[in-house]
Parts: C-alpha cells; sequence; structure tokens
C-alpha cells in the first residue's frame, strides 16, 4: 500500500461510490466527506505526520476507536453525532476493502464496532385545531404572506422534506386537475405526491405573480428572486408559526419546524386511516420501519383503540347477579358428595 493509494481510494468513494454509485444528495456527500476530513485530520495529528503522507496502513482498528472517543471527549459530539460518524466509517472502510484486499482484516474489527444505543427523538406534530389556529393566524396582506402561506399549506399537504421543498422547480408541478408534484428525494429518487385543490390554487397564484414563464425556475423564492434555501425556509416557518407558540404553552414547548409539518402530515394521514403503505410512499420512506412509528405516537388512535377495548364495569340491566352454578341444586349436591 503506497502513499498515492489513500488519496485515490478517498477520491473515488467520494466521486464514483457515493455520486454515482448511491447517488446520493448533495448533503449526505457533505456528510460523509466532513467525517473522513475529521478522521484524516485525527489520524494525522495521532501519527505525527502531515495528512498528505498518511497511507492506508495508518488507518487502524485502534484509530478508529481512539477517533470516536475524541469525538465524544473533545468536541463534545453527542451519541447520534458519534453513530453518525462511525456509520459512514464503517462505509469508507468497507469500500476501501473492495478496492484493497489487504484493508479487509482492519475493515472486519471496523464493522464490528457497535452504534451506541439511543433514547428515539421525541416525534413532533400539530394536531388538526393546532393547524387550524395557525393558518388562520397568517396575515394576508403583509409582504410574502401569500409566498409563505403558499409555503406552509404545500408543507403539510405533501409531507415534503425540506431540502426538497427547497429544490422544487416549476417544472415538477402538474397544477392541473388532477394536481400533483414530482418531488426529488433521497437517494436520487423520485415521488409523487396528490395537491389538494387549495394548494394548486396558491400555488399557481405565486407563479403567476412573478410573470415568468420559465419552468426550470425554483417555485419558492426570496425576496431579491433567489431560490428559498433549506435554512431560509426554517427562518420562515418559525416567523410564520411564532404567534401560535406564543398562543399555546404546549407548541411554544415543543417548537414547529419544517420537519413538524412532515411529522403531521403523516399523523393526520394515519388517523383518517390511510394504510400505512400508502404513507410510505407519500413520504418517500425507504423502510416501512420508519413509517410505522406514527402508529405509536397518535394520542387519538390510541384514545380510540382503548375506548374500543374498554370492558363493561356495570352490569347490563337485567342480568343475574350470581353465577348460574350457584342456584343450580342438584350441581352443589354433587359437589358436595366429591
Amino acid at each position: 500500500m503506497n502513499t498515492s493509494s489513500l488519496g485515490q481510494i478517498i477520491y473515488s468513494y467520494v466521486e464514483d461510490y457515493l455520486k454515482t454509485q448511491k447517488g446520493l444528495r448533495a448533503l449526505s456527500i457533505k456528510s460523509y466527506r466532513d467525517t473522513l476530513r475529521l478522521f484524516l485530520v485525527f489520524a494525522a495529528r495521532d501519527a505525527g505526520r502531515r495528512i498528505a503522507r498518511l497511507t492506508l496502513a495508518d488507518l487502524t482498528f485502534e484509530r478508529v476507536v481512539n477517533f470516536l472517543r475524541y469525538l465524544e471527549a473533545e468536541r463534545r459530539n453527542q451519541v447520534r453525532t458519534r453513530n453518525q460518524r462511525l456509520a459512514a466509517l464503517h462505509s469508507f472502510f468497507e469500500y476501501s476493502a473492495s478496492r484493497v484486499p489487504e484493508m479487509m482484516a482492519v475493515a472486519e474489527r471496523v464493522a464490528a464496532i457497535p452504534s451506541k444505543r439511543t433514547p428515539l427523538n421525541e416525534t413532533r406534530f400539530l394536531d388538526r385545531d393546532e393547524l387550524s389556529s395557525l393558518f388562520a393566524g397568517l396575515p394576508a396582506t403583509e409582504s410574502s404572506a401569500s409566498r409563505d402561506r403558499a409555503l406552509l399549506l404545500f408543507l403539510y399537504n405533501t409531507g415534503a422534506r425540506v431540502q426538497e421543498v427547497a429544490d422544487l422547480k416549476v417544472a415538477n408541478l402538474e397544477l392541473d386537475s388532477p394536481a400533483r408534484v414530482h418531488l426529488h428525494g433521497k437517494g436520487d429518487k423520485w415521488r409523487s405526491c396528490p395537491l389538494w385543490e387549495e394548494t394548486a390554487a396558491q400555488l399557481r397564484a405565486l407563479i403567476a405573480a412573478r410573470k415568468s414563464s420559465d419552468a426550470s425556475a425554483p417555485v419558492f423564492v426570496s425576496r431579491s428572486g433567489h431560490p428559498l434555501t433549506r435554512f431560509g425556509i426554517y427562518k420562515i416557518v418559525r416567523r410564520r408559526t411564532q404567534r401560535l407558540c406564543s398562543a399555546q404553552p404546549s407548541v411554544h414547548r415543543r417548537g414547529i419546524s419544517p420537519h413538524v409539518f412532515r411529522h403531521t402530515t403523516a399523523v393526520h394521514l394515519l388517523e383518517a386511516g390511510v394504510e400505512v403503505n400508502v404513507i410510505r410512499g407519500w413520504l418517500g420512506h425507504a423502510n416501512l420501519i420508519t413509517t410505522n412509528r406514527y402508529a405509536e405516537i397518535s394520542a387519538k388512535a390510541k384514545e380510540a383503540a382503548l375506548r374500543a377495548c374498554q370492558p363493561p364495569l356495570e352490569a347490563a340491566p337485567g342480568s343475574r347477579r350470581n353465577a348460574v352454578w350457584r342456584d343450580d341444586q342438584t350441581l352443589l349436591d354433587w359437589l358436595s358428595s366429591l
């Protein structure tokens, strides 16, 4: 294993494996890249040499273990961040072993490093009353009011991820009945979601107000005409939900982000009786297990189930207080004779 091998493998791992073979989105690739950068800086410091002089032989199992300890002890990373970095290293070492067989022994040991258990994040969502209050309280005449109303309605209608909304183009919309949108999600996968007529009407008005026929133009733009970034969408959601958070302490405690709308969509679909597999396709989940979590968080669904299986605590009118056998003298005589 020579000095250039490490650089070549890192380059092909990012450019060929992550981008081409797995088709990951830019943000996912950035996460993998950041993990490799942190690990290489740590390995160079631990080995006492420059990064440019590192070889594959320097990427040892012991350094991976020490790197994970460094993340938690020195960088104060949470366990979830540590697990995310470990998952990226699992992927990289597996790829390295496929290119350089001499790395197989190290890769097997790295693959055996387990993720730490963490409690599940609270899945926050809005109930229907809170959602009604939110839309009723949105301003009608304020600057950007129509864009922000369309944005919030679109988030609730589709359950789209914030990056999917930021990437949305006019060409991805079909606003004639039946209206739908084509969303570009994780893993370079596309999916279609139906749009309510109200959502389609809001989007038609938003696009028409710009007086542009460019199909490649973004749907949601800033005041300067630039595409809204995921951070811009977060700011709009925080600003437009501030009144609801102030009026309802429970909502303020939970906070509202674009992803809360995604959870809200899933829970409301579930409460409406939509089959879980349909919800999985609606949200673009790769695994049904991810969708099944929503069955665990719907308080209304739990209350309905509790009412459905509640046992009768009082005897029905006219029912016998004693069991039948207590009044059967023949049976009682027989039992006494035993």
